[in-house]
Formats: structure tokens, sequence, C-alpha cells
């Protein structure tokens, strides 16, 4: 309405003004235009223009007053505060005010593939058979459709933001749009949205350029370009025919430059030769780690806005080590409270009882049937808008009657019938069918028995159709009334029986048109007895759960109720009434089926099919019938704003009564004012329009009459929204933007007595001015939910206490599910519904609410605006708000991302709550109910199983999760000395074991070298078989060894070397062998020339660039003099491709040994001091580290005698090995026991499983071994290679049962999931015995505990009981070696721990390694690793650190020796720990919650950056999965490990580096991320 003075505006005036508004609010006039316009139109209306804007328009509302609550006057201006488009208005004022100071958000970064599939695919729009509330009709599709929800109708100049310019900052292309969250701003400033940006296109320019990366449409200095990233070339690795993953780890060899040099040139080559992933350069950060511009740019970003000051923090504590509390949530110094007076309950008028009233329905029907048989009484309409079907009273009645006598007695037999009066019969009637619903709903009535009206199911799964099933199954319907057309519309099986729905029970369907009715005898009429306590119908009603329920109504309560709508609404006879609302449940049945019956009412029903078609076409019939009713939602009259211009020639003068049938949605308001605003030209007058409240429950609640004098207009108030979320209602007298504009729903209805009661525990009374729930007390409501009694008490049977404990009645009340307060004069308001309740730390917010402000952030080019779904979710226990919409298929990847920063800002701001998680779907695609609305329990299931396939999600943990427990503060340092007395008095032992002595009994105990235990086996049992070679390429394939030919080719070897290598005493020789006889021959070989041998694993053929650089970075720090190897990796090192990768004039010489000279070498060379070296040990460590250890000939021999007498190995033994036999125990096991014990190595090159996985297993068992060693990885190819083949495998033979070992090596925590379905799958096949780590046989088997996480995380051991929350189970490494001593220090501290705390582990035996090798003279890294020496205590022996944390416990079990056995637990190496929060984390800790979250992560890596956890998920499915994974994981890992994720990453499979051990290479696998190497299908940014 426009404003006006004592003198009101012509109505051409107002029809002028209201096109002026419609123009400006589609941006056809700027906002100067329609200002100047406007003052020219109304100048000679308003004497005292200067004077209106002091003017008081209204009464302000006052604190708790009557006078808060007031009817505006007829002659009075209007009030501005007053308008329901303020919300809209405030929201843009919230974001103009961000536009000033904003950070950027760093955006998602996503695959072009998935850009393309999720912006380009054909999607249809959404597509609506008929409505439900939050339906998407017609007007989506059409252009401007929402600008009356989203534009403000009047726009002073003193708004703050106009809406014309926040449409523009999102068109502008800038970043002012990319909102960041409310509270976290300041440093980047942002020119004004409405200038384009003149450098926008150099930025662009400069990132392409200098970043090598398509960023489509790269945004300003603020850093929020879109990286679509191209995809790279794979990393070589793809080609590699089968191990996608160990290829990697060459990559990783190298990444980092061994620890040990310092001379700057050394390190310059090796830098050169580094390889990368991809082709990207590298920059480095102060502390050296190499970063990328783009990524670590994007997580600098994040960082930055996460240092932003947020709401302040909860005032948080701490107990403990052991108790980790959550924040508990302290009461709000701010908070509301209610200040009122207890408030009485209200009574509406006395039902007056009308003497012509009929005593029941039916008697109406037979009445008007008989008496005014001609009287039209329902007529459809077609999808033209045509007159379809008229039905007259008197056919009503026949053909009610006529179905009436076919159910009762031609369904089943005469003696046995089918249906019998009372019992239920399911109504199944499409939306645009009423006649035919009409009468088999009054054919039911006749004869008794109770109609379930329900949906019809259009597929077997339809969303929430099994809960209807359920509804069916527990009210015992076994027939389903429907017509002809529908019947031939349900989906068939091939024999064309309708099938069975999922969760219904079988029925027998009934077609209801009169040709397929028997005629009733002359002499059959249907008993027709006054109304009364007999169930008359079930309405289901479905819960915010998605179950669904049936609400029993009796015949008196539904007769009670037409009586009481028709005193209300004032129906008379003959009246037209235009029925919009679906005619089977809640309002179009009570108004449109029951009342219009009982007073011969004629009901126009405009079907959804027409509405979608034409919006207008309830506007034509109102006119066309001179309809003095029309029942409708806010929805039809949003629509009807958009067609009404095609529309000259209607009129809506002949309607008395609008009726707003979601009145309760505090929401409709917007759509009355803007509708009466338009159409008050075309003959609507305010009072008309009527909201109304109602429940499946209650019925009708509260109505607002039709009044015939526009001197009492409606009741509104501005409420403020933080007194609401207290449930307290203020009026908002500071003209803040955090307001909610409602309206009253009419006063009670006749014959009710209603209060409001405190929605949880004892049904308290409310006070005056504090929001509950309405309870209604009248005959006129709902008895029962069918069958479930205990629900039903607590709904139907309520007794609301007064604050004295009083009873307010002594008749029971029914809630009503709606939230609000009764105002001055009796008016009720409705603030919300109990459904749509969220409460987010102890606020209450209302899914209304915060749907209807992202709403306001100009959704139109983005969203879907009947398809956004707002629920919570529980997360460390509290809910958390998620926000789910349909995004339009022609909105781009970053108008989408920013529109969505600014629904969050938006939100934060107006609501003063955090959003979790917000998701926008592919349009078409969240689940509907059947009448098209949107299904929220069923999206808010698919969001928890990961289902929703979003196509942008942006999470905001950081933000809205405030009760992590408070982070653990550092204590002062304790001293060693004090920890042990500690532990002493506390009765706690010190972490020390050891294994038992190492006896020497031997004959090769005599010798101090290996060299010369290989020449006396070749003298004393030259032909016993010391290496028998499997390969799969031929089958049975052995290539044996003895000990003579051992001997033999050694000689060959030396002969060599001396000969054409011209090598001295001491020279080391680099030995690139593929896993085989080849590589042992060499080594020893190497031993009898005098020579230090280094194992390298060769270059990869398929993957040269990546790998090559890794041998020659070994061949160079270790200074080899030579390089050996076969004649086939010698032609490789020497390919085009190779010299392509490294310079290969630098290269040793390399000598081919497939060609050995004849002779042998002259003299063996003898060596003469043990603590010399004997070889040296390459590896890389998990962190990416590639360090050589030096290892001696004393602690060579040694470690064969330790392993000799631990796993019991002679010379009659075979032992099957599959290791990788380039470093650790894998090269020992490989090269160095079989000579040292005799007995026969049987050898398996991992490699060769790739392509036939079972030739370990059956080579264990067709040579009967009955101890054999392994790797991870390969335990895991077989597990995941031959699950499906065990029978297979059964079939050729494979017996396990002679397995008495197997033994798994590992540096890392044994894999206990993985062993467990080791053994699990090949438990049928004899596997009884599974040992971990070098564990004997005389010992007991490996124990596990399962040990409190919470308690690791400070690195305390506490035991817990199997099942217990937080429990991590952990089984043994296996039996401590014979003249081995452990014990457990603290890493900082250097002190003995007790056997309670998690500490390094520290080794002292015979067989440690000499120190690091370091060609250059650099000493410092060997000085603490293996010459540590405890603080405290006994601290004279030397310990070598092995850089794992673990601890040690003394068990139960016994021993051969029948001492007490000292189990040894490995946690989890040191450097891999992340300190974060205080805590040490241990990555695989959180890995396993993560690949628990979703059947499509196929493995995942965590790692940690600038204090930011970065989570590297590998997806296995479509990449439309991707962006599920995001809200999983960071649910999963902030409830689990109390941690937020900053960062997700989700990638391919075989992108995250493995190493030949099978263990995760993090930090190489964070290196490729951080330059943007990975190829990530998304990268997510969580706030």
């Amino acid at each position: 309405m426009a404003e006006r003075e004592a003198s009101p505006l012509p109505l051409d005036v107002r029809a002028r003004l209201a096109e002026l508004e419609l123009e400006l609010s589609e941006g056809d006039i700027t906002q100067k235009g329609y200002e100047k316009k406007r003052s020219k139109l109304i100048r000679a209306y308003v004497p005292h223009p200067g004077g209106m804007e002091g003017m008081s328009h209204r009464p302000s509302f006052a604190p708790p007053s009557a006078a808060r609550f007031h009817r505006r006057r007829s002659s009075g201006t209007r009030d501005e505060r007053y308008r329901s488009d303020v919300h809209s208005e405030a929201v843009q004022a919230v974001l103009a005010r961000h536009v000033e100071s904003k950070v950027a958000v760093p955006m998602p970064s996503k695959r072009r593939s998935l850009v393309v599939q999720t912006s380009m695919d054909a999607y249809t729009p959404p597509d609506s058979s008929s409505g439900s509330e939050e339906e998407a009709g017609p007007g989506d599709d059409m252009p401007g459709m929402e600008h009356w929800m989203t534009r403000p109708a009047h726009l002073g100049p003193a708004h703050l933001g106009s809406t014309s310019s926040s449409s523009s900052s999102t068109q502008s292309g800038g970043s002012g749009n990319a909102g960041r969250l409310a509270d976290s701003l300041a440093h980047t400033h942002l020119s004004h949205p409405h200038l384009a940006h003149p450098h926008l296109t150099h930025t662009h320019t400069h990132l392409t350029q200098s970043h090598h990366v398509s960023a489509h449409h790269s945004q300003t200095h603020h850093a929020i370009g879109h990286l679509s990233l191209k995809r790279k070339p794979a990393l070589g690795v793809a080609e590699n025919g089968g191990s996608l993953r160990r290829s990697c780890e060459f990559g990783s060899d190298m990444l980092w430059p061994p620890p040990l040099e310092s001379d700057e040139r050394h390190i310059g080559t090796i830098a050169r030769n580094t390889q990368k992933y991809g082709n990207a350069e590298r920059m480095e950060t102060g502390d050296g780690v190499p970063v990328s511009s783009r990524v670590s740019a994007k997580i600098q970003q994040l960082v930055n806005t996460l240092k932003m000051p947020r709401r302040p923090p909860l005032r948080e504590f701490f107990v403990d080590d052991f108790e980790e509390l959550l924040e508990v949530q302290q009461p709000d110094p701010k908070q509301r409270r209610p200040e009122g007076a207890e408030m009485l309950a209200v009574r509406g008028e006395d039902l007056g009882v009308v003497t012509n009233w009929p005593p029941s329905l039916e008697a109406a029907l037979q009445r008007w049937g008989t008496i005014s048989p001609k009287a039209p009484c329902l007529t459809s309409l077609d999808t033209t808008g045509k007159p379809l079907y008229v039905l007259t009273y008197g056919k009503l009645w026949s053909r009610s009657v006529k179905l009436a006598f076919n159910i009762l007695h031609k369904l089943g037999s005469k003696q046995e019938p089918m249906v019998r009066p009372g019992d239920r019969v399911a109504l199944v009637f499409p939306n645009n069918d009423p006649v035919a619903f009409m009468v088999a709903f009054y054919g039911c009535l006749l004869a008794e028995v109770v109609p379930v009206p329900i949906e019809v199911p259009l597929t077997r799964k339809d969303a929430g159709s099994q809960q209807i099933g359920f509804l069916l199954g527990s009210c015992g319907v076994t027939v389903a009334l429907t017509s002809d057309a529908c019947h031939k519309g349900l989906p068939k099986s091939a024999t064309g029986e309708i099938p069975q729905f999922r969760g219904w029970p079988k029925l027998l369907w009934f077609v209801t048109e009169s040709k397929h009715l028997s005629k009733p005898p002359r002499d059959w009429f249907p008993h027709i007895k006054d109304a009364n306590s007999d169930t008359a119908y079930i309405e289901y009603k479905t819960c915010k759960d998605g179950s669904v329920l049936g609400v029993t109504v009796m015949r008196i309560a539904l007769l009670t109720h037409c009586q009481a709508l028709t005193q209300s609404c004032g129906y008379t006879e003959a009246e037209t009434i235009v029925n919009v609302l679906d005619f089977k449940k809640d309002v179009g049945l009570w108004h449109g089926i029951l009342t219009s019956v009982m007073n011969m009412m004629h009901v126009i029903s405009v079907p959804y099919s027409l509405m979608k078609v034409n919006p207008l076409s309830w506007i034509q019939k109102v006119y066309h019938f001179k309809a003095k009713v029309a029942c409708v939602k806010s929805r039809d009259m949003h629509w009807a704003l958009v067609a009404h211009r095609e529309q000259k020639d209607i009129s809506l003068s002949s309607l008395r009564m609008l009726l707003v049938a979601d009145g309760s949605n505090p929401w409709s308001i917007s759509s009355c004012d803007a509708f009466l605003n338009v159409f008050q030209s075309k003959g609507l007058r305010s009072e008309v329009i009527c909201p109304c409240a109602s429940s499946p429950e209650a019925l009708t609640v509260a109505i607002r009459r039709p009044v015939e004098d526009s001197s009492q207009p409606p009741g509104r108030g501005v409420l403020s929204m933080q007194g609401l979320s207290y449930s307290v209602v203020r009026v908002d007298t500071e003209e803040r933007l955090s307001v909610l504009t409602v309206q009253d729903v009419g006063t009670v209805m006749p014959g009710a007595l209603v209060c409001v009661v405190k929605p949880d525990g004892v049904p308290l009374l409310c006070k005056t001015d504090e929001i509950g729930e309405l309870c209604v007390c009248s005959v006129a409501t709902g008895t029962s939910y069918y069958g479930l009694t205990g629900m039903t008490k607590n709904t139907f049977e309520v007794f609301p206490v007064a604050s004295g404990g009083g009873l307010v009645s002594e008749y029971a009340f029914v809630r009503t599910g709606l939230l609000g307060f009764v105002g001055p004069g009796g008016l009720v308001f409705i603030s919300g519904k109990m459904d749509g309740l969220i409460v987010v730390s102890g606020r209450r917010h209302n899914a209304d609410d915060i749907i209807a402000t992202a709403l306001a952030v100009e959704p139109m080019k983005f969203i879907y605006r009947g398809r956004i779904a707002v629920f919570s979710v529980t997360v460390l226990h509290d809910e958390r708000i998620v926000v789910v919409a349909e995004q339009r298929p022609d909105s781009t990847e970053e108008d989408s991302f920013q529109w969505m920063s600014r629904v969050l800002q938006a939100i934060d701001s107006i609501h003063g709550v955090g959003v979790f998680c917000l998701g926008l779907v592919p349009a078409n695609t969240l689940p509907k109910t059947p009448l098209g609305g949107l299904h929220l329990s069923e999206t808010k299931q698919l969001y928890l199983e990961g289902g929703l396939h979003p196509c942008n999600v942006l999470m905001c943990p950081h933000t809205c999760v405030t009760n992590l427990p408070k982070p653990r503060q550092k204590q002062p340092e304790i001293g060693p000395a004090s920890v042990m007395v500690g532990n002493l008095v506390s009765g706690k032992r010190i972490a020390m074991a050891s294994g038992r002595d190492l006896g020497q009994t031997d004959d090769n105990d005599q010798f101090l070298f290996l060299s010369e235990v290989l020449q006396w086996r070749s003298q004393t049992t030259p032909e016993h078989i010391l290496y028998t070679l499997l390969s799969s390429r031929v089958t049975h394939a052995h290539t044996s060894l003895t000990c003579l030919q051992l001997h033999k080719r050694a000689e060959r070897v030396a002969a060599l070397l001396l000969e054409r290598g011209g090598l001295q005493e001491g020279d080391h020789i680099a030995l690139v062998y593929p896993p085989g006889i080849d590589l042992i021959a060499a080594f020893y070989g190497c031993l009898y020339a005098g020579c230090v041998p280094i194992t390298v694993r060769p270059p990869h053929p398929q993957n040269i660039s990546t790998t090559l650089p890794t041998v020659k970075m070994i061949v160079e720090v270790s200074r080899s003099a030579c390089v050996m190897t076969t004649a086939v990796i010698c032609k490789l090192l020497r390919s085009k491709e190779a010299v392509a990768t490294v310079d290969i004039r630098n290269w040793p010489p390399v000598l081919d040994t497939d060609d050995l000279p004849k002779k042998k070498s002259p003299a063996l060379y003898k060596p003469c001091n043990p603590d010399a070296l004997a070889y040296l040990d390459f590896s890389v460590s998990t962190t990416g580290m590639l360090a050589g250890v030096q290892i001696s000939h004393n602690a060579v021999g040694a470690f064969c005698r330790s392993v000799k007498l631990q796993c019991e190995l002679y010379p009659s033994r075979e032992v099957a090995i599959c290791l990788d036999p380039y470093c650790g125990l894998g090269f020992v096991l490989w090269c160095l026991c079989s000579v040292y014990s005799g007995h026969q190595s049987i050898l398996i090159p991992p490699v060769e499983l790739e392509s036939n996985p079972a030739l370990w297993l059956l080579a264990v068992s067709q040579l009967r071994v009955r101890d054999t060693f392994c790797s991870y990885s390969v335990m895991e190819l077989c597990t995941k290679g031959l699950g499906l083949q065990t029978e297979a495998l059964k079939a050729r033979g494979l017996d396990l049962s002679r397995v008495r070992a197997c033994v798994v090596v590992a540096e890392e925590r044994p894999r206990m999931s993985l062993t467990h379905s080791f053994s699990k799958l090949f438990k049928d096949l004899g596997l009884v015995n599974l040992a971990i780590c070098l564990q004997g046989t005389s010992g007991p088997d490996p124990t596990t505990v399962y040990v409190d996480m919470r308690a690791l995380r400070h690195d305390r051991v506490r035991l817990v009981e199997r099942g217990s929350p937080h429990s991590l189970p952990l089984m043994e490494s296996g039996k401590i070696l014979p003249g081995v001593r452990i014990i457990i220090a603290n890493p900082e501290t250097k002190g003995p721990l007790g056997d309670s705390h998690l500490g390094e582990i520290w080794v002292h035996s015979a067989h440690n390694g000499s120190g690091y090798y370091s060609g250059y003279g650099e000493e410092v890294l060997q000085s603490d690793h293996f010459i540590s020496r405890l603080s405290f205590g006994d601290t004279s022996t030397v310990w070598a650190r092995t850089g794992y944390l673990g601890f040690l416990r003394r068990t139960e079990l016994t021993d051969a020796s029948g001492e007490r056995h000292d189990a040894l637990y490995v946690v989890g190496a040191l450097e891999e720990a992340m300190e974060l929060r205080g805590m040490r984390y241990h990555p695989i800790d959180i890995e396993t919650s993560v690949i628990r979250t979703h059947q499509s992560i196929m493995e995942c890596a965590v790692f940690p950056w600038t204090n930011l956890l970065v989570v590297v998920v590998e997806l296995e499915g479509s990449e439309q999965e991707a962006l599920d994974l995001v809200p999983m994981v960071t649910k999963a890992v902030l409830e689990e490990h109390y941690l937020i994720v900053g960062v997700v990453v989700v990638t391919d499979i075989g992108v995250i580096p493995i190493n030949s051990r099978g263990e995760k290479q993090r930090m190489h696998l964070r290196d490729g991320f951080l330059q943007d190497q990975l190829d990530p299908i998304y990268v997510a940014y969580n706030m």
C-alpha cells in the first residue's frame, strides 16, 4: 500500500504506485527514477512531505504492555517498520555492511571434469505435480519470478542499501560477494561493488601466466580465484602396469636431500636432480619447506581468516589428562528472560448451534442430495482451466450410496466380507481428480468404514513411501480405493499386476467408478446416525524424522469442526469457494470437501497441474464464478504476482474471504503484503486476507475472521530475533536488522480453549511475553495417533499446569506443534513450528526463519525458491545447522560460491548462529514428497549417509563448533629424576625389558665374518641348497643356488671387481639389481673383494623419470666407486629417457655382471677388524628422509645369530620370504640369514605378486613351508586380489595348515584390521597361527590390548575394556630378540619412563648400526641417534634411538623359560606424530576414523600444515561422490578426535605414495599437495 495522509489516494494513483514498485523491484527503473516519479504522483495528496519522516506513523511497540499489539487505523499512514519486506532489506544491509571490510574466503578447487559435469548437464527444471509447503513451483522457470519475496516493495532513500546495488555486487565479478562469515572481518579493502574493476583483466592474465593454470574468472586482488585445474599427465605412474603406488616411492626417496651433507656444491647437484610430481616450479618458505604459490596462498588465506576475531569464546575448562570434557554451555549474560505475568487460557466465542444444522455430515449430504439434487457441489478443471466435470449434490449422494453398498457387500463373500463397519480403507487418488475422491470419502462415511487418504505412489521407491506403508500396515488396511485412471497409471509387474510397494501391506485395489459397481437393491439404504465418537477418518502426518503417523478424527469432532468453521468464516448456503489446496488433507479437506457439503456450497477445485501452467488460474476462476471465498497458500499468491501483468480483465472484488492456509508460517506475511499491494487495484480489499493456523492434531487452531468493516485492520509486530531465540517476545525498539515481522492468525476457534505451554518437559503455562507451544481443548480436534498409545498420551492428553500447581482445566488439551503466543485482544501469533525448531547452544532457531534469510540473499540467480532444506545434525553433543539447496544449472561456480559465502554471512549476522554445512545440489535431485515438495527427512538421511552428491559445499566447523575441549597446556618441565621417583612412589616400574642371552653353540659361531661362513659352508656342505627363486612368468620355475654355486659366483664377481673395476679395499659398490640370485651373488662378491656393498632398487622401466634420480642420488651420496648391475638394467641406464632425466656423464663405471670372467679371484679378501664396515643400508623413512646406516661385520654376525635363535633356523628348515631385499630386515632375511644359519630360503619377489597374487601362498602350500615372512603390502595384495578366489584356490590344492608362523616385517604399528582380514579370509585354507614381527615359536602368541585413545594423546597409557568408548586396539610387535635390551625414554628429556607412559623406544644390542653414513665428514646426525645415553638412572649404557613411540607392558603370560613375558607395543613414528591443540596425535588413528566414514573412501592420509589438519582421501567411485565426503570426514574427525579439519582433498586412487614396506609417505604427499601436483578431484577449505 502506498503511504497516505488524511485524504486517501485515489485507486488509479495507487495502481500506478504499485506498478512503479514492481518496476523497481524487477530492475526496470533506477532507485532515483522511482523516487522522482513517486514523489510526483503523491505530491498533490501529501501536504507536508518534509514532516513525514519525523512522524510516528504508528505507535511503536513499547515494553510489555497491551499497547505493543494493536490494530492499524484505517486513516493512519503506513509505518515502514511494519512492512513484511523489512527482512530482505535487513539482509542486504547486513551484506552491505561487510562489503567495505572483508576477508577473502578461499574458494574450493574443483577438477574441470567435475565442473563441466555439474554445470552443463541438461537438468530438467524441478517438476512438481502438486503442492506442498516447500514446493518449487511454475514460477521457478520464469524470469523475474522471485522479485516479490526478495526485493523490497518500498525503498526509501534512508534505507541502507538498495536492492539494485546489492544485486550489482553479484554481477560485477569482483570479490564483493565472496563474503566471509559475519564476525570474521578486517584486513582486505574492497572497491565499491558498483564499479567495474579496471585491473580485473590484468589480474586474470597475470595469474594464468605465472602459475600455468586455467583459472577461469579469477577474482581481483582478494585471491578468490576459482582453481579449475587442468589435469596434468599422471606422474608417469599410471603407465606402470601394476604398481600404481609403489612407483610413487621413488619420487619420495629424493624429495629431501639426505640430512647428512652440508657441502653446498653437492647438495646443489642433488637438488637439481630432484624429481617433482609434475613440472611446477618450487619455492621454499623460511624454514625450507617447499610450497607452491597457489595452494599455499589459499591455505594462508584460510589461516588469516581463522585468525579473525569470532564470537567471544565460551569459558573453557579442563579437568585432567584423562577427562577431556567438552565445553559446557554457560548462561549468556545478555539472555533475555520473560517478564510478563502468567498467561490465562483464552476461550473462543461460544459455538452457536443453528437449528437447521444437520446432526451429522452424512445427514447433510442426504438432505442436499434429495432436496437440491441439481445444485452444483464440485467443479473439477482440466489442465487448460476448462470445467471437466460438475458433480451435483444428487450425483454425489447416489454415487456415494452405490459405493457404500459395494464396499460392504461386494468385497469378499457374503459369509466373510472383506470390509466391515469400522475397518480402515486406503483412498489413493491423484490431485487432479477431486470428484472421485469426494465420492469415495462419502461412500466410506456412509458405509461406516474409516477412510485413510494417502498420496499416489508413483514408483516403488518413492521418498517416504515406505513410511506410508507402515501406517497402512499398522491401521490394518487391506483394501485401497482408487480411480480408473489412477489404477492404470500405477506401476505394474510383467504380468500386469500392481506390485507390492516397499513396506506396504498386501492390498486389494478397488476401482470406484460407477461403471465398475453393482447397483444396490431398491430396499437398501445406508444407516445414517447422528455424529458419535466413532472414528470418521484418519489423516496422515509426516514427522520431522520422516515417520508417518495417522491422526484419528471422530465423527463428532468432524461435525463440530465443520460447525466452528462455518461460524468463523460466515459460510452460507450456495456460496462459491475456489480451492487450490490439496483436498486430501488439512485445510483443503476441511473446507473443500467437508464444510462445503454441510453448507451446500459449490467448490471450484483448481489442480496443481493447472497452477503450474497458469499461476493466475485461481484468480481467473474467482472472477469467472464470482466466488466469495478462496483457499490458497502464500505460494499461490506469490506465483500469481508473476503473471498478473498478462491479465487485465480480472477482478477480486467478489471475494469476501481469502483464506491463507499457511498463515502459521510467519514468512507468509510478505506474500500477503505483496499480493495486496498489486491486487488492490483489482478490487482486493485488505480485510479480505484471512490467515489461519492449523495442525493435523488440533485441526484449525485459529482463523482471522472476514470483516466488512475495514476500520479493524489486523495486528502485527516487529519482534527481535535474538529475543525469539530465547523464547521471549521482545518488540524491536532499536531499529535492528535481526527482526521478525509477525501478523496475527486471528482469534481462537468457537468453542475452543487455548493456552501456551513450555515446549519441553512438564506442560507449564508460559508468561504473556514468552513463546511456547499452543495447546487446544475442544471437541473439534484429533483424538489419537492410531495404534500408538504412548505418543497419543504425550500429544492428545496434555493437562497444562499453572505456576501454583493447579490444572488449567479438567479436560485434556491437544498439543498443536505450533510455537507462538497470544497477544492482546486474544489475537494468536505464530512464530514457528516445533518440527522446524533447531536448538543450538541453548538458543532456539526456526528453520523457516533461516530459509527466509537465505532466500533474501539474491537467490533467484542461483537456487530454486521452493527447493531449500534446513535441518540440524548432532555433532559433538550439540545441534549444528545444515542448509541444502538445489542450484540452477546455469549458475557458475564462482557465483554459487559467492552466494554461499554471503548466505553464511547473513545467517550469522541476522540469527547469531553459524552454519555447519551449506551445500548446493544439482537441480531436481533432492527427494520429493508425492506432492512434489521437498522431503526433508529423506534429504537429511541422504546427507548423513553421504548420498546427496552436492556440486558445491562450504563447511564452517571453525566458526560454529565452540565447545571443543581446552587445548592442553604444556606443564613446566619436570626433571627426569622426579619422574623416576614419582614412578617408584606410585608403584609403577620403569619400562625396561630384554630378550634372552645369546649363547655360542654352533659351529659357524666360530667365524667373525659372513664371508668366512660362506666359504666354510661351500667346503662342508657344498650341495646344500641355500636359495630357491620363484617366478610367476614360468609355472613351477625354480632357480636354485647351492652353497658351492654361490661361493663360486661370488668369487667370479670379486675377480670382475678387481680386474675391470680396479677397485681398492673399502671402496663402495652400488648393487642395482632386481630381487633375485644375482643380487645375493654380487653382495658376497663385494665381501670377497673387500668392498662395501650398497643395495639399490633399480629404476622402473615404465617410470624412469621419477625413479632414476633416486638411484642416482643414492649412488652419489654413498660415494660409490662403481655400479654393478645386469645387462638389461645397464641398457636401461643408457636409454634416451635416462639421459634426459639425469646427467649420465657423472655416473661412476657401470659393470655388467651377466658376463662374468671364467677364472676366480687370485686371493679372497680376509677382513681383520670385526668393527669394520660390512655394508651400507640406505632407506627412505615414512617422512621422506633418505638415510644410510653403517652396519659393521660384528653387527651382521650378532643380528643373524639373534634371528637364528628367535626363529629357530637350522639347515633342515625351509623359509618362504616375500619381501623387498633392499634395506632393513628384508635385506637381512633375503641375503644374510641363509648363509649364516644354513636354512633354505624360498625367495618370492613381491613384484611377481602383481601379476599372480596367489604365487606366495601357493609356494608356501606346495613346498610345505612352516615359516614365512612377508610385508603388509604383500598381505594387502593377497587380501584384495584373492578375496573372491578362496574356493578356486582350495580346488587347486592350496593348504596353509602347515604354516606355523607368518611373520609380517614392518616398522609401523601392527595393522590389526589387515591381519584379521587376512586370517579370516584364509582360515578355511588352514591358516591357524598368525604371528606379527619376529615372534618365536617358543614364546606366547602376540597379545592385544585396548588403550584409551584420549590418554594416548597425552602420552599416557591407560588400558580399557574392549568396546569402551575411545578404545584403540594395539597388537604386540613380537617378542624381543635375544641379546636386545629395550627402554622407553622421554624423547625430549631423555629420562626413563614408567610403563604407564608412551615414549620413544630405545634399543641396546650388539647389532645396532654404528651411525649414519656421511661421505662429507658431517657427523652431527649420528652423534645422537646411535650413541644416546639416559639423562638419569643408568647413564653409562649406550642406546640407539629408534624414532618410534611405544610402550612396554608386562603380561601374565610366560615363555618357554618360565619367565614373565614383556610385550612391546609400537604406536607410531615420532617424526609423523602431530602436535595439535597441545596433544600428540598419530596419523593412523585419524586415518582409521576417516576410512570408516564412507564406503567410497579407498585410502586416506593426514598431515598438518600451518596448524591446520589436511586430510587427503582417495575416492573409489564416481567423481560426483567427491563432495559427499567433505561433511562426513569433517564430522568424523571432529567427533572422534576433537579436531577441526582445515582442508579436505579428494583424489583418485593411487595418489597417496606408499613405500616398499606398504607404509604411507605423508610428507611426500604434503609436498605434492603444496606444489599443486596431486591433480585433486576436489579441495575443500573448511571455514
